[in-house]
């Protein structure tokens, strides 16, 4: 992919600006774990994958200008730095993941004195920078063996390069599947209230070629009912261990569709999104955001002023709906606590 959603660049995390999208293609230059912080908050940088790698060089941020040898000072800055981007979102378990491997290399290396630690905690934000990479490249290449020539596909929100450092989750399928010259169509969910689907995935998938079509949220029943759908891919941004899956609100009525009519609906997500700690989606905190996202569009009101929002920017999708859960280890399928722990523990 062309696209680099996040990059480290010369002591600062480059990302680009997805409010901007698609009417201008804009970086920010994160210099400093404030500026992180709110770049994840507002959505800057977004996709539970690229929100763990942010959240990694969040760090870096954090302790960079750090002087002197004192540990104790620079450890207490280092957890205080942790907990302060681990406030910014609370659903994309990436985020905590990866906060968690910066925070084990300190845990794992209690002899080794300042310097030490600031180069190995930058060398495991770039082991986690790497290994995303490499992941969304097996997602794709097991969730395109699932896509058949003719056939038309639909997604919701944003799953790809954008969400991720480089293939992406759901649309890193797309572009797998592209790659074995296979012939298929994509449907766009456009995604409301901020339009992720219309303005992020629409953008990737045509710059890469790809037969798109966007679609109203509330066109897909219509759509399915008239035959127009094939199979579904959605991406995750926490998989609880029994399989029910978190992600982008409107994803739970596209899998009670779904089953409705009879078309297989997949989710893809990399390991780091699953967290076994808890036992259903039920546990899964769910992120309520600003009222402002449904009562304006582009800073012009669309609704009377003083109306009541409510405005979860997730819902979660019960295992029972779920076709299959794509991983970079291989496709898990029911019974799901029983495969996710054979496949991700073994």
């Amino acid at each position: 992919m062309a696209v680099e959603t996040i990059k480290w660049i010369n002591g600062a995390a480059r990302i680009i600006d997805q409010t901007k999208l698609p009417r201008q293609f804009k970086y920010l230059y994160c210099r400093d774990v404030k500026t992180m912080w709110q770049a994840i908050k507002r959505l800057q940088v977004r996709g539970a994958p690229a929100i763990g790698v942010a959240a990694a060089f969040g760090v870096l941020l954090g302790i960079q200008k750090f002087k002197g040898s004192d540990k104790r000072k620079f450890l207490q800055l280092f957890h205080e730095t942790c907990d302060y981007l681990s406030t910014s979102r609370p659903t994309a378990v990436n985020l905590f993941n990866m906060l968690n491997e910066m925070r084990a290399v300190v845990t794992h290396n209690p002899q080794a004195d300042v310097a030490t630690l600031k180069k190995a905690l930058f060398l495991q934000a770039m082991t986690i920078f790497e290994a995303d990479r490499e992941v969304c490249r097996q997602m794709g290449e097991h969730g395109a063996k699932l896509i058949k020539n003719g056939m038309r596909c639909l997604t919701v929100c944003n799953a790809g390069a954008l969400a991720t450092v480089d293939y992406g989750t759901a649309l890193g399928v797309f572009y797998s599947a592209k790659g074995r010259g296979k012939k298929f169509s994509v449907y766009s969910c456009e995604t409301r209230p901020l339009l992720q689907g219309a303005r992020l995935t629409c953008w990737e998938l045509l710059q890469q070629k790809i037969d798109t079509t966007l679609i109203c949220d509330n066109m897909a029943a219509t759509l399915m009912a008239q035959g127009k759908v094939d199979i579904i891919f959605t991406g995750a941004d926490r998989i609880a261990s029994n399989g029910d899956a978190a992600n982008k609100i409107g994803t739970y009525m596209l899998a009670v569709l779904a089953r409705h009519h009879g078309i297989p609906f997949y989710v893809v997500a990399p390991s780091t999104t699953f967290d076994l700690k808890i036992k259903s989606g039920r546990q899964i905190p769910i992120e309520e955001r600003h009222s402002d996202e449904v009562t304006h569009f582009a800073g012009v009101p669309t609704a009377p002023k003083g109306v009541k929002v409510y405005n979860p920017a997730f819902d979660v999708t019960p295992a029972k709906l779920i076709a299959g859960i794509v991983t970079e280890h291989g496709i898990i399928r029911a019974p799901f606590v029983k495969n996710i722990k054979r496949l991700l523990l073994n």
